[in-house]
């Protein structure tokens, strides 16, 4: 049962639904998500009960369109990031670089915080490629050599990182910075609110900028709460 005391991190898992809820009220399920619900709230002053009865709303109306991803073959899981969430950043980081040049160039000097924007994605881009390019070469595929031994009641798989954990520890540490780098965007832009008469390339830049937020938070999500636990789990039963 759902609780305020439930941490966010664990109403997440239990009903994927409640993520459009956190991602409305500005609610951190992923990096800072092992919460209890009620601080979380507070933080934002929200009342708990009107989160609560968002999410039980959201999971009437879910239906099957949810998929529960902690009941998921890990290969499943990396296959899956990779082809939504990574190529989506891979898509995206282009476009929202052309889209920060271009409304720095006609707006920049009277809204100078569009710089700083664009200055924060461009290093972010760098290094989510870096992390993204870490994970499809020697992470992902060392998980589902993982999964694959354990189904078939294996030994564990050769790595050269020692334990699934060191790596692990690594790429939350990514995503954390990640998720600093687009709060701070988000605050800067004063969340992703476009100033009044703002053209349509300005409103779009912002709105590109909430979609790219959201999409983060989620794939974030899926790893730190869901494959990177489980593989742990998996290396350390394995003989």
């Amino acid at each position: 049962m759902v609780t305020p005391q439930t941490t966010v991190r664990d109403i997440a898992l239990e009903q994927p639904a409640s993520i459009r809820v956190f991602e409305r009220f500005h609610i951190d399920y992923c990096c800072g998500g092992r919460k209890p619900l009620a601080e979380a709230c507070e933080e934002r002053s929200l009342k708990p009960e009107a989160v609560l009865e968002a999410i039980e709303n959201a999971a009437a109306g879910a239906g099957e369109q949810t998929r529960d991803w902690t009941q998921a073959k890990l290969e499943d899981i990396c296959r899956h990031i990779v082809e939504t969430h990574h190529a989506y950043i891979r898509a995206e980081l282009p476009r929202l670089e052309t889209l920060a040049q271009k409304v720095v160039s006609r707006h920049g000097t009277t809204h100078p915080e569009l710089e700083q924007i664009q200055q924060i994605i461009g290093a972010e881009g760098e290094r989510l490629l870096q992390h993204l390019a870490k994970e499809e070469m020697m992470l992902f595929p060392y998980i589902t050599n993982l999964d694959r031994s354990s189904a078939n009641c294996g030994p564990r798989p050769l790595g050269c990182f020692g334990a699934v954990r060191n790596p692990i520890r690594v790429m939350i540490a990514e995503h954390e910075a990640s998720g600093e780098a687009m709060a701070q965007i988000r605050r800067l832009s004063g969340g992703f609110t476009p100033p009044e008469g703002a053209c349509p390339t300005y409103r779009g830049f912002y709105q590109a900028l909430s979609e790219f937020e959201k999409d983060l938070h989620q794939h974030i999500h899926l790893e730190n709460n869901v494959l990177f636990p489980r593989a742990i789990e998996i290396e350390d039963g394995c003989a």
